[in-house]
């Protein structure tokens, strides 16, 4: 796939976003659809009820830092986040992101991009077109992580391999 023909309206967070504001300790006894709804509380109250389905996160370095809670990735992909872009990850953080079918883009340039800028994005090159044909280049993401995300995540990636039915709708990436 080129680029892909939807735009994505950018969230824009700074850095070191830690596990506990993508999915807070608080919410961890309840399931998914509870813990979306406090998905970035405390820094950006209006996020859990304002994203939508495509909308892209930009985030500055260490991305996903903390726990290895797979539901601060789990929570994105719920609230229908299409990517998430930053110059860096936790490993943690970014093995659970593409298990969940969660895709990460490794940018250095990510901090250029701005609250509410519509972008396109590449994943071939792989690269993010900006408004006036600017590109930024990202790292490449490797094929098998790819069919991860394009799958849904790595469960229904297995469940496609055994002729079984995925248990959500794959992301169309």
């Amino acid at each position: 796939m080129s680029v892909t023909h939807a735009t994505h309206r950018v969230w824009r967070l700074g850095a070191d976003i830690d596990t506990d504001l993508l999915a807070p300790g608080h919410a961890m006894k309840h399931g998914i659809d509870i813990i979306a709804k406090h998905c970035l509380e405390a820094i950006r109250p209006d996020f859990a009820a304002g994203v939508a389905r495509g909308d892209v996160l930009v985030a500055g370095p260490n991305f996903g830092i903390g726990s290895s809670r797979e539901q601060a990735a789990a929570v994105l992909v719920h609230l229908g986040v299409s990517a998430v872009i930053a110059p860096s990850y936790s490993g943690l953080y970014f093995r659970n992101a593409f298990n969940v079918g969660l895709l990460l883009l490794t940018c250095a340039e990510a901090e250029t991009l701005s609250e509410g800028d519509q972008i396109a994005l590449d994943t071939t090159a792989p690269e993010i077109v900006m408004p006036g044909c600017r590109r930024l280049a990202c790292e490449p993401v490797p094929g098998f992580l790819m069919d991860m995300v394009r799958a849904g995540g790595l469960l229904n990636q297995l469940r496609q391999r055994t002729g079984r039915p995925a248990s959500k709708k794959a992301t169309d990436v």
